[in-house]
């Protein structure tokens, strides 16, 4: 057969796949860790059936339906749980010296010399295809508390900081006996993992033949683990235990809250949503972590003018600052570091949001609640009879919220809000469009800052990146400032970023400052690309600027500018 080929260059050689796709399925292995395999799988890149026939064709050898295979309750003994795991591989049958043993990846030729030496045995293959092996690993290797047990040793030292708070969740205490025991150390793990991970989202989901857990890092959802098919329900009961929610009711959605605090006395807010699917609940939790919250101006990474742009705005005297970007851009952290700089001694704060999402001593922060009409447009008109400097929107969603919100800005009010829209010149529109007068958006609107959210170059595994010069004149950068571009950084991947070469996230801003020629555009209702075309007339750096500002500085790379910001066809 000649030189041995690696998997993907079979697929590509048998054209079940493109080597784009190849590419892109070694992109997702390397964001997601696990096998080849299952990244192609997973992105729909192969037909599972498809890509088993090809293996089993390539390497002639036969293929397997473990599905409907009966497999010999001795022969599992033979190779541990652990080693078919991590090779994707199962025993099927023995006959004499002979052990039968399913491989998901045939091309692991030295796995066959490894099993033969562990067992004794002469290793006859087979090819199955990949979730049929996953789904015989846990139908047959034990009890769905001894694989938990096995998942939690898989998380370092994961269930030894985690203790919930009597006053918030019910507890039960780890070393307790009985078959749940085990589900309440991995829910423990999970949540504690997740803490020091630094995710901001746990998602437990469960499908038809399968049951797994992500976490969301970065902005990129992760697969952590998948448990045992048959401990969904009892994960899903905990969770919502922990959060006080109805753990009978798996017709309808529910939304809890819970606390978990380490025994370092550091503690976590949860955000719980759960929500039924045809294979069972789905439960989303997002953590609200105050240590990880960081309320200065500074270090939010405005460049040096857009922060004293944006510091003079929020310290009028009265008038409305808008920070608009899409969920997860970071306006929250940007907002509660505004809040913090203005929340002095002499000034009477209070904010209206959808959830709290942290507590800030010395500000009258405020839950609505929509359902029984306290609106945040109830809540700002409540605020205007409690003598108040400042006043903070969670978000501005409709026309009686603008109006409310616009009144207070123009009658002696500092207001801050947010609004869902791409850019700055967009959010104008919006307001116009939702009814507010061009005149009012325009007379009280102080300053409009759009954000988005980079990963950032791992520091671990930096290295030099050469970008030919059209891709860099492709995301807007000048012909003649390519020479400014000559040092970018890459990151090769490493154990701390996961292989991606990417940890962590910065933020860049759009920061768009109300000037005259710029409000004369919004009286007379212009689009928001002639808004745009003014606002950078005036001075304004765009998003994609931005970005390249950060690209230059060797901060990110080139596709996260791309993904993140769009060009600037002005």
């Amino acid at each position: 057969m000649g030189a041995r080929k690696s998997l993907g260059e079979i697929l590509v050689r048998e054209k079940l796949i493109g080597i784009d796709d190849l590419e892109t399925a070694r992109r997702d292995q390397r964001a997601n860790g696990g096998r080849l395999i299952t990244s192609l799988v997973r992105l729909g890149l192969v037909d599972e059936i498809k890509l088993t026939e090809i293996l089993g064709k390539y390497y002639g050898l036969p293929v397997l339906d473990l599905y409907s295979f009966e497999v010999d309750p001795d022969v599992i003994k033979m190779i541990s749980k652990q080693v078919c795991e991590k090779n994707m591989i199962f025993p099927v049958s023995q006959a004499g010296k002979s052990l039968v043993v399913a491989f998901s990846d045939p091309s692991n030729l030295y796995l066959k010399d490894d099993l033969a030496l562990m067992t004794r045995s002469k290793i006859e293959v087979v090819v199955a295809s990949e979730s049929s092996i996953q789904a015989a690993i846990e139908k047959h290797y034990g009890s769905s508390g001894a694989n938990i047990e096995s998942l939690i040793s898989s998380i370092e030292d994961a269930d030894a900081d985690v203790s919930a708070e009597p006053s918030n969740v019910e507890f039960v205490d780890d070393d307790q006996g009985g078959a749940d025991a085990p589900i309440i150390r991995f829910v423990n793990a999970i949540l504690t993992e997740a803490i020091r991970s630094k995710a901001s989202d746990i998602h437990v989901e469960p499908y038809e033949k399968r049951f797994r857990i992500r976490y969301r890092i970065d902005g990129v959802l992760v697969e952590r683990t998948q448990p045992p098919q048959n401990s969904a329900t009892a994960i899903t009961n905990r969770l919502k235990i922990l959060a006080k929610l109805n753990i009978s009711e798996r017709r309808k959605p529910q939304d809890g809250r819970m606390k978990v605090r380490l025994k370092n006395g550091r503690e976590v807010d949860f955000r719980v949503s759960c929500l039924p699917t045809i294979f069972g609940e789905k439960v989303v939790l997002r953590l609200l972590d105050k240590s990880n919250l960081q309320v200065d101006l500074m270090a939010l990474g405005m460049q040096d003018n857009q922060l004293e742009i944006f510091r003079d705005a929020i310290n009028l005297p009265q008038g409305m600052v808008l920070i608009t970007g899409p969920t997860g851009s970071g306006k929250t952290t940007t907002i509660y570091s505004a809040l913090a700089q203005l929340n002095l001694p002499d000034v009477n704060l209070s904010t209206a949001e959808d959830p709290v999402e942290f507590n800030l001593d010395g500000i009258n922060q405020v839950q609505v609640n929509p359902s029984v009409g306290f609106t945040f447009a109830e809540a700002l008109r409540s605020f205007l009879r409690q003598d108040p400097e400042i006043i903070m929107v969670g978000e501005i969603r409709d026309l009686e919220t603008a109006e409310v919100a616009y009144k207070a800005a123009s009658t002696g009010h500092m207001v801050v809000s947010t609004l869902h829209t791409n850019d700055s010149a967009a959010t104008i529109s919006r307001l116009v469009e939702m009814g507010l007068k061009p005149y009012v958006v325009a007379e009280a609107t102080s300053l409009v800052v759009a954000q988005r959210l980079l990963r950032q170059v791992c520091s671990h595994c930096v290295a030099p990146a050469k970008v030919p010069a059209e891709i860099l004149v492709k995301l807007g950068v000048p012909e003649d400032e390519l020479g400014q571009y000559t040092k970018l950084l890459k990151g090769e991947g490493c154990e701390l970023c996961n292989g991606t070469g990417l940890r962590g996230r910065l933020a860049v801003f759009e920061v768009m400052k109300l000037g005259m020629d710029l409000k004369e555009a919004i009286y007379k209702s212009s689009s928001p690309l002639t808004l745009k075309r003014t606002a950078i007339s005036e001075g304004m750096s765009t998003l994609r600027q931005s970005a390249l500002e950060m690209l230059k500085n060797g901060k990110t790379t080139v596709e996260e500018v791309a993904m993140n910001t769009v060009g600037d066809d002005v």
